[in-house]
């Protein structure tokens, strides 16, 4: 055979594989770009993101599940997302949930041997004081029921230190972080893990459910042992420093359960102080004015829905949300009205601009994320899929810790939601986002980010990530996603602290967020097929998606 014809013959052949692959190949993934720069327009020019954070954090302010704090947000947020002309604005009741909580004043001060302020607030769920109380600070060990014996009528009327001073620490790393493109290069690699379940949110550690379940059960016996022995007060440190405390739940929202006596955390400096003192054998008295409150007027819990309609397939549906919860001591703004202001900015920004989109555009504003991914996980039941009731064993822990199995039962809207896009990582602006597993998404996504290059937003990564609402959907086989975020200074200052407020919101991320977010629902709503889904998940026992861990394990 001569040179020529076996060139021929090689070109030939190279044409043929290249037709094939062209067949075999997904076509690109379309994306109407005038419709993308619409978006950023209205984003940048005429944001009204922060006026949205400075209603639900200095307005409303924090928003315990269950607290008249939170309803008052409900019931902002459907008025509002109903001005903006979205349709169907309404809550939906989840629950029951159990009592509401709230505090009105928290002070702490030692009158001797010197006087001093001291920063403390009290755990959620647990009660306040008979107004101003004195009583002697004691440092005892109650890690387990054998430490109740060596206590027993030696501490009625004390304020219960819990713990030895906290060891403090010069920083190991800067206040506030972004992700290097070197940091995000690596996130993009997909890393083989033996251990089961998504990883935890960035700068927290995996969640220990074994250690937990020892913890919670320790709590009802500690409680009424202290009620009983006429403890004043107890005092623990806060796991932050620099006079920031991180404080969540104590006590009990059931109410049939006694909430045991006032509990608070104390900034870790403040702590230490009395630690030290009482080691040194001074007596250490202090004055404590808490005034707590239990609301019990409506056990259950609402998570705020609205809708953009869509047109040729307004059957099928795109949801976009954030949980609007939060804890206490602050007002919750990087967690989570953040989340909750770029949600409601994203569709407001397609409202405005008058979108058609072939699929519904849902928004929901969920409850319960504190607790449990509580809010989300009964709108995906009441809409989605189930699975059977859990043995009594597992119905006696609390929900997030029960272990879901059996065969799920799918209702008929499950076939009908196309993506849910969540965001709850902080006030820092989108990176990228996780794939939960879903290789099918790549494609789609680099298209989708394509336009949003010069945000700083591109990266993709096949890895899981826990620790929030979008699990719920996952867990059922539903594609549901959460955005790689910057951490700002989420960990080391904001998460669940006293300083989570106003202030530490990045104006420039939070719109940054808002577009994106307003991109993907609307890529979402237009694109010609459903979103690309993942194989069922199995039947076998699995744990449910655990929260935010809250004070961290």
């Amino acid at each position: 055979m001569n040179e020529e014809l076996r060139m021929t013959r090689r070109v030939a052949v190279a044409l043929l594989l290249a037709a094939s692959l062209a067949m075999t190949a997904a076509p690109d993934e379309l994306v109407d770009y005038a419709m993308m720069t619409r978006i950023r327009e209205e984003g940048f020019s005429g944001s009204k993101v922060m006026d949205t954070l400075f209603q639900l954090t200095d307005v409303i302010g924090a928003r315990l599940t269950g607290s008249p704090n939170l309803k008052r947000a409900n019931q902002w947020t459907r008025e509002q997302l109903a001005s903006w002309g979205l349709a169907n604005a309404h809550l939906e009741s989840w629950g029951p949930f159990g009592r509401g909580w709230s505090f009105d004043r928290s002070s702490v001060r030692m009158v001797s041997p010197v006087e001093a302020a001291l920063i403390a607030y009290p755990k959620a769920w647990t009660p306040g004081t008979d107004g101003a109380v004195r009583g002697k600070a004691m440092k005892v060990k109650l890690e387990s029921e054998a430490d109740f014996d060596k206590l027993r009528g030696r501490i009625a009327g004390a304020v219960l230190l819990l713990s030895d001073a906290r060891e403090l620490k010069g920083p190991d790393k800067p206040l506030f972080t972004r992700y290097s493109e070197q940091e995000l290069d690596e996130l993009a690699q997909f890393q083989i893990s033996r251990r089961a379940g998504p990883s935890p949110p960035p700068g927290q550690p995996p969640f220990d459910r074994e250690a937990f379940l020892l913890r919670q059960r320790f709590q009802r016996p500690l409680r009424e042992f202290l009620k009983a022995e006429k403890v004043l007060a107890t005092l623990e440190p806060s796991n932050a420093d620099g006079g920031i405390v991180r404080v969540a739940g104590g006590g009990s929202r059931q109410k049939d359960e006694d909430p045991g006596v006032t509990a608070l955390v104390m900034a870790a400096e403040h702590y230490n102080r009395l630690a030290r003192l009482v080691d040194r054998g001074l007596p250490v008295e202090l004055e404590l004015d808490v005034q707590a409150r239990f609301h019990d007027d409506d056990a259950n819990a609402y998570n705020t829905v609205a809708e953009i309609p869509g047109t040729d397939k307004k059957g099928e549906v795109v949801m976009l949300g954030a949980h609007m919860d939060s804890w206490h001591s602050g007002t919750g703004a990087t967690d989570n009205a953040a989340g909750c202001a770029v949600a409601m900015e994203a569709v407001r920004i397609l409202e405005v601009l008058g979108v058609q989109p072939r699929r519904t555009i849902r928004i929901a504003l969920w409850t319960g994320e504190e607790q449990g991914l509580l809010g989300s996980r009964a709108y995906v039941r009441q809409h989605f899929a189930s699975r059977p009731e859990p043995p009594p064993a597992e119905r006696e822990l609390p929900s997030f810790l029960r272990r879901e199995t059996g065969p799920l039962s799918v209702l008929p809207e499950h076939a009908k939601l196309s993506a849910y896009f969540n965001l709850d990582n902080g006030t820092g602006k989108i990176r990228g986002i996780y794939t939960q597993g879903n290789a099918a998404a790549v494609p789609v996504f680099e298209a989708w980010f394509r336009p949003f290059a010069d945000l700083g937003a591109h990266t993709l990564t096949n890895r899981t990530t826990g620790g929030t609402d979008h699990l719920s959907f996952d867990a059922v086989g539903l594609p549901g996603f959460q955005f790689i975020q910057d951490e700002a200074d989420y960990e080391t200052r904001t998460h669940h602290t006293n300083m989570d407020v106003y202030d530490r919101i990045q104006r420039d991320d939070m719109m940054q967020a808002a577009v994106i977010m307003a991109a993907f629902a609307y890529d979402a709503a237009t694109r010609e097929a459903m979103f690309p889904r993942k194989p069922m998940p199995r039947e076998s026992p699995s744990p449910s998606p655990s929260p935010t861990p809250s004070p961290r394990p």
